[in-house]
């Protein structure tokens, strides 16, 4: 098992869908107190990180966010990262989490069932920069 980070804001996210990948891009250009840190699903992080929370990673359809020793999936995890990321996105998500879980979760597992469909998925990632390689973790 890979040592686990000392952050405490992780978004895990599938590395090979090209919606999920494009959300990482988006979040590390706008979360200027540079919070966030990622590592997909895939990898030995993201599968430690799933384990040590009791989180299965079997079929798991839904970006998952550690943020200070809690766990968040699907549409809470989303608007959990937009309340950190500050500024209006803070604004968005304290607004979004105002909708009902069940409504905002069912638009969610509307969006994860198509999103490779609709947005298609990679065999491999872009190079990060410098900058965005510290906040990638695994």
């Amino acid at each position: 098992m890979p040592p686990l980070p000392k952050a405490d804001h992780i978004a895990l996210f599938d590395g090979h869908c090209n919606l999920c990948n494009a959300s990482v891009d988006f979040i590390l250009r706008r979360d200027r107190r540079k919070r966030i840190h990622f590592a997909s699903l895939q990898s030995e992080l993201g599968k430690a990180l799933l384990k040590r929370s009791g989180t299965s990673d079997e079929g798991l359809d839904t970006v998952v966010y550690f943020r200070n020793g809690k766990v968040y999936k699907r549409s809470d995890a989303s608007l959990r990262i937009a309340v950190d990321m500050g500024g209006i996105w803070s604004v968005l998500g304290r607004i979004g989490l105002a909708i009902p879980r069940p409504v905002r979760n069912a638009v969610y597992r509307w969006i994860a069932r198509n999103r490779l469909r609709w947005f298609g998925h990679r065999e491999t990632c872009r190079m990060p920069t410098p900058e965005e390689r510290e906040r990638l973790l695994g």
